[in-house]
């Protein structure tokens, strides 16, 4: 089955056989949210489908032989101003680290996001690194870069700033296909002269007394060089994967995996970030460590709009996951996580999604087909899994769940085949939690049912039926395969 793992490639631009650097330490990084704001639906695409990813790695090499790192950013100039305006005097006094205080600003928003995307039915991944604990990290990276003639200091409108010098990779541009003396045709460099060339860009930014900072010393050409600044966006990412994915990883790895240093298996992200934050994250790692490789393969979901619109606040169309959970701001209801989940799936990743009412809707009804229950030591349907080792194609897998559902539906022997299928995806219906006395009313109905339709009592035999209906209590008729009578299980619908 490993073999036939096929991702699509986009540093390739094709389809390609998935070959781990170790198959027995399956490395991946995505990158996480800005913990600014709660998380809108376009956030929760790469959740989902790079969950799914991780699901299926789980369940081709072994949940312990996978680790994902998705890292959350607190690193940010919004965060930070929040940071100085309600504990300013406190950074000043010392009672209270910037980080400390950058935790507190984002404490809310961190911890919705985690209540959203677990009702998106997400697992939590192996580590998630804040970048905030990784500004050492950082800094030495950026010394590397330094010192091998990669970066430069220079003095901008704000102060010094620390550039990565592009001119100084031969190949920078090979994951979004530009060329570098393009991007120097069409820039505006008089309005950053103190650059080399126009497309590098900050590793490290001062900043003024009074704003938040971190002091870094750096070796300029022999000569010590200290900024009291922050780090620009894209080194992060190089930091928080090399130090989870490589230098905390390093010791469980194979000698083939050894051979590979500061190299890992998947990126992924949304098709926004290919350009520029994907493509410098490649030019900071591979010109730090001196290697040609960061991550092997690179995925992008593509981009989402809602109801045929780019979502933005201007269009009065922006959604949070939170207000599609628990309030009425989309389509005048609120709706399950698990309907948010399937509707993203419906769609394969790579392309544009159209984030509807009726797609909400049209997953809603499939979902209320579905049956509920254990899926025991059932494996996933072959299948099911194949559908999803093509790259990942999610709209050939839920046809097939439907298929499995039906089944069935129609045979309870099969149910547990169609939970471990709908398990792999993250879609598995959930039993709903009834107390005992309802579940004895219950019982005693269905057992009332079944006499009345051995004496050809139809007419009060579907009337039983029906009231059940109307208090959300679906029965399911089928037959004993021994003795062949009729058996009647029941769930609460969803």
């Amino acid at each position: 089955m490993a073999g036939s793992l096929k991702l699509y490639n986009t540093l390739a631009r094709e389809k390609v056989d998935f070959e781990p650097i170790d198959p027995t330490n399956v490395r991946m990084y995505v990158c996480g949210p800005t913990v600014y704001d709660f998380a809108h639906i376009g956030n929760a695409r790469p959740v989902i489908v790079f969950d799914v990813l991780y699901r299926l790695l789980r369940h081709v090499y072994g949940e312990e032989h996978v680790t994902y790192v998705r890292n959350i950013t607190d690193v940010d100039d919004k965060i930070n101003a929040r940071a100085l305006r309600d504990f300013g005097g406190r950074i000043t006094d010392g009672s209270i680290t910037l980080n400390e205080a950058i935790r507190a600003v984002t404490e809310k928003t961190e911890s919705q996001f985690h209540k959203d995307v677990a009702a998106l039915g997400a697992l939590s991944p192996t580590v998630e690194p804040r970048a905030t604990d990784n500004i050492p990290q950082m800094i030495e990276i950026i010394q590397r870069l330094l010192s091998a003639g990669h970066a430069y200091v220079a003095e901008g409108a704000e102060g010094q700033e620390v550039l990565f010098s592009t001119a100084s990779m031969p190949d920078y541009g090979k994951l979004s296909k530009r060329k570098l003396e393009d991007q120097q045709a069409g820039a505006r460099i008089a309005v950053e002269a103190h650059k080399r060339n126009p497309a590098d860009f900050v590793l490290w930014k001062e900043s003024a007394a009074t704003e938040p900072g971190w002091t870094a010393a750096f070796t300029v050409a022999g000569s010590a060089v200290s900024i009291y600044g922050r780090p620009g966006w894209h080194i992060e990412c190089s930091a928080m994967s090399d130090r989870y994915l490589w230098q905390e990883a390093r010791d469980r790895l194979s000698p083939k995996g050894k051979a590979k240093p500061h190299q890992f298996d998947i990126h992924g992200g949304g098709l926004d970030l290919i350009f520029p934050h994907h493509e410098n994250e490649i030019a900071q790692s591979c010109c730090a460590y001196n290697t040609h490789v960061m991550a092997n393969v690179w995925m992008h979901n593509g981009f989402l709009q809602v109801e045929g619109r780019k979502m933005s606040k201007s269009e009065g169309n922006f959604v949070t996951i939170n207000e599609l959970l628990e309030t009425e701001k989309f389509g005048g209801r609120k709706w399950p996580g698990e309907v948010l989940r399937l509707a993203m799936l419906m769609t394969h990743y790579r392309e544009p999604i159209d984030f509807s009412v009726k797609r909400l809707e049209e997953a809603e009804r499939l979902l209320a087909k579905w049956p509920a229950g254990d899926a025991g030591d059932a494996r996933p349907d072959p299948a099911v899994v194949e559908a999803l080792a093509d790259d990942l194609n999610t709209v050939a897998a839920v046809q097939t769940l439907h298929a499995l559902a039906t089944a069935a539906n129609a045979d309870p022997a099969k149910l547990s085949a169609f939970v471990a299928s709908a398990e792999l995806l993250g879609v598995a219906p959930k039993k709903a939690e009834i107390g005992e006395e309802l579940s004895s009313a219950v019982e005693a109905l269905v057992d009332m049912r079944l006499e009345m339709l051995k004496a050809k009592n139809f007419a009060e035999a579907d009337k039983i039926r029906d009231d059940l209906a109307a208090r959300g209590i679906q029965l399911k008729d089928g037959k004993d395969p021994v003795s062949g009578e009729r058996v009647t299980t029941w769930e609460v619908r969803r």
